[in-house]
């Protein structure tokens, strides 16, 4: 029996027909029920947690093992998926769903979490007999004991996709990038280590002091980013919506892209891919506090993305077309910003099953949708006009690669330096690149691996 949105620990017939010869913990559980929905559904660790742990009796300290524990498992479950292999007797294709993920919830208690190896050992069996029956949860804990009496010495080990659990694909396009081993190790290290939540204060509805005061830490980078001490929901700005959680590397390029107004007269923005809305919340709320006439708007393609905008920004400034679509349009923008969808390579560490949902034709297709939505946004930019191109990537393809075409193909454009746009605390970062884009690293900056670059049109009229 699998335990799925409909059949979780809240269920009073579950509990009284099975917690009396089951009694897994329920942190436990909401870890495998997040696990198995990424794993088994599709769904997205960040949007799917937050749900199960509003529904869950846990208190703040078992809501921060539940987070480690599941989002730990899918970071690491490559790592997992090759000891499991070395410790069964037949192919690992004829396992049972629920069996393989509750093994990797095992695993990971064992080897990378400071749970004593019989507590982790025990509770995952308890956890076993509970979603999948007594034959099973005897089958994992003979694996588990298994694992623990020949350990496997991963420091012996070449390999370094099963060493820090990423696709070989993925190792091979950031060597090709860093052409470092040393630096390609501190890279994997850095997606493998959890990170607390970085929260952004809105400008002119919370400040970042508003937020220390419930505890974290400031970013020196930025005015308005704090990292976070505690579950991201406790804070009372964030709960409100008054603030949000938003990695530091996209709030500086939301600064970034809105420090290119200087004195310009008034002027039309728009965000054209702007779900989940972080970007959109920061420029909106910059531009009400700084520059109150100009226009905004946040435009996000699909619809319950779309949604999701309208709550963190009036919903009056909120539109749902395809970008090829903008064109009809009547209106003509001088701020394009174009945060286009990508591998998110640069976002391992967050999103901890993003490495495994993507391979090459996804790049490919990726690729030449980026290509798409910046044609889309050259017709609808006046003369004079600016489009920021941001991906939470750091591949080639999909950062000067993608430069070089965009160049190459309008001509009425140029790359301008974002050197004049960077934030003086940010400058010590060392963000900067020399043709004048910005590249951040997870291990170098403590950021998503964010990438932008700012083309410039021509001011007369084409």
């Amino acid at each position: 029996m699998e335990l799925g949105s409909n059949q979780g620990i809240g269920s009073p017939r579950l509990a009284k027909e099975v917690f009396r010869k089951a009694k897994p913990d329920e942190s436990r559980v909401v870890a495998y029920n997040l696990v198995s929905q990424v794993n088994r559904e599709g769904a997205f660790a960040n949007i799917r947690l937050p749900a199960l742990l509003a529904d869950s009796h846990l208190d703040e300290r078992d809501r921060a093992f539940a987070t480690e524990l599941s989002y730990g498992t899918l970071r690491m479950q490559g790592k997992y998926d090759y000891v499991i292999r070395k410790k069964i007797d037949r192919p690992f294709e004829e396992l049972d769903a629920a069996v393989v993920d509750i093994l990797r919830i095992g695993l990971h208690q064992i080897l990378e979490m400071r749970v004593p190896d019989h507590a982790a050992v025990d509770a995952t069996v308890e956890l076993a007999r509970f979603v999948c029956g007594e034959g099973k949860a005897s089958f994992i804990n003979a694996i588990l004991r298994a694992a623990l009496r020949e350990p496997i010495d991963f420091a012996d080990l070449t390999d370094l996709s099963v060493q820090y659990s990423h696709p070989q694909w993925i190792i091979d396009s950031f060597r090709d990038q860093l052409k470092d081993e040393e630096r390609l190790v501190e890279l994997l290290t850095a997606h493998n280590t959890p990170v607390a939540p970085h929260l952004v204060a809105w400008p002119g509805k919370s400040t970042p002091a508003e937020l220390l005061a419930e505890g974290g830490e400031k970013f020196l980078e930025n005015d308005y980013a704090v990292r976070a001490s505690k579950m991201p929901g406790l804070y009372q700005a964030v709960h409100e919506r008054r603030a949000g959680v938003q990695d530091l590397g996209s709030q500086l390029v939301s600064e970034i892209f809105f420090n290119t107004a200087h004195d310009a007269d008034y002027l039309h923005w728009l965000d054209m891919c702007a779900g989940p809305g972080g970007k959109a919340a920061m420029l909106s709320n910059l531009l009400k506090v700084h520059r109150l006439k100009d226009n905004f708007t946040a435009n996000e393609p699909t619809p319950h993305r779309a949604e999701l905008v309208s709550h963190v920004i009036p919903a009056n400034e909120v539109i749902s077309h395809r970008g090829e679509d903008l064109v009809d349009l009547p209106t003509r923008y001088d701020r394009i910003l174009i945060d286009a969808p990508c591998s998110g390579l640069g976002a391992l560490r967050r999103r901890p099953e993003s490495r495994w949902r993507k391979n090459l034709t996804d790049l490919q297709n990726l690729v030449s949708l980026q290509r798409d939505l910046l044609d889309a946004g050259v017709k609808i930019l006046n003369p004079g006009g600016l489009i920021g191109y941001v991906t939470c990537s750091p591949h080639r393809s999909e950062t000067g690669a993608q430069v070089a075409d965009f160049l190459y193909r309008h001509k009425e454009f140029s790359l301008i330096s974002l050197e004049p746009y960077i934030p003086e605390s940010a400058r010590a970062m060392g963000i900067l690149l020399d043709d004048g884009t910005i590249q951040m690293w997870s291990d170098n900056h403590g950021t998503d691996s964010m990438f932008m670059a700012l083309f410039a049109r021509r001011s007369e009229v084409i």
